[in-house]
């Protein structure tokens, strides 16, 4: 895609085991414009995480990236070095983590760990810093804002620090969000609420943003297009609504097919249930 707000292609990351060379991600390309929502969706292991992971430059140094172009903007960010790649992750690019508690330091307020954020990226005196972090805590739906700026993630719920990681993302306007699971162990209510959320924020401000789920669910409710994932390569690639009504991939139509509403009889079906080849559909649609 020529408008492209990041571009990859035929990414992989290999990790040395003792039992050898493991490819957590084997070729993938992807592309995602601003004001799109891209869902990339598969079973646990797929590589689905790993491979944002490696854009944003937080793989361990066992792994090993590379791919034939790995763009942002237009600007490679494969290759550019740590201090210039931070520049842009947490201010152009920000991540929303699977486990909020566990992403949150437990050691500092909430409100100190967004203070370095914007001291950062920001050119904000410590005093506007402060006023940025209650006014981003309120735009997230956080109840007493001015007071949470004190709190600890462990006096918060796991829905507030789910709001917490948002305004952490948000907090310099990035023009790429990546959320990773991000109603992972919230109650049904509380996922809602954090969804709506993030399509919100997405659409005030222009952002891309890709949507790493199993839920889908959420892929029908937030995305544009959407990727199938399975064992660290992409089988299928379509818009949200023909990937549902008409998949071409059997690993896609076995996804859907072991969804809870569509059990028969008395066991839910899961994906093994059903036969599939392994090998990516050729001709996916854009």
């Amino acid at each position: 895609m020529s408008d492209a707000l990041l571009d990859i292609r035929n990414l992989s990351v290999e990790f040395e085991t003792a039992g050898g060379t493991l490819r957590a991600v084997d070729g993938v390309s992807l592309s995602v414009e601003a004001r799109e929502v891209l869902a990339i969706v598969g079973e646990s292991g797929s590589g689905k995480s790993v491979s944002m992971l490696a854009v944003m430059g937080l793989l361990p140094w066992t792994a090993k990236v590379t791919a034939d172009a790995m763009t942002f903007q237009g600007r490679d960010i494969l290759n550019l070095s740590p201090s210039e790649r931070r520049k842009i992750v947490g201010k152009d690019i920000a991540m929303i983590f699977q486990e909020p508690i566990a992403s949150l330091n437990p050691c500092f307020t909430v409100g100190f760990q967004i203070d370095e954020t914007l001291k950062m990226h920001t050119d904000l005196s410590a005093r506007q810093r402060r006023d940025r972090t209650v006014e981003l805590f309120e735009a997230v739906g956080l109840p007493n804002a001015a007071d949470r700026v004190n709190a600890y993630p462990h006096q918060m719920s796991g829905g507030q620090c789910q709001r917490v990681m948002i305004a952490m993302a948000i907090a310099c306007n990035p023009k790429l969000l990546i959320a990773d699971e991000p109603t992972t162990a919230l109650d049904v209510t509380i996922q809602k609420q954090i969804l709506d959320l993030l399509v919100s924020i997405q659409a005030e401000k222009n952002m891309g943003m890709i949507m790493i789920t199993h839920d889908m669910g959420v892929v029908a409710e937030t995305a544009d297009r959407v990727i199938v994932q399975y064992k660290g390569r992409k089988m299928e690639e379509a818009d949200v609504l023909s990937l549902f009504e008409k998949p071409q991939h059997p690993y896609t139509k076995a996804l859907l097919s072991a969804l809870p509403e569509n059990a028969t009889g008395d066991r839910l079906p899961t994906v093994s249930d059903f036969a599939f080849d392994e090998a990516p559909q050729t001709g996916a649609r854009p």
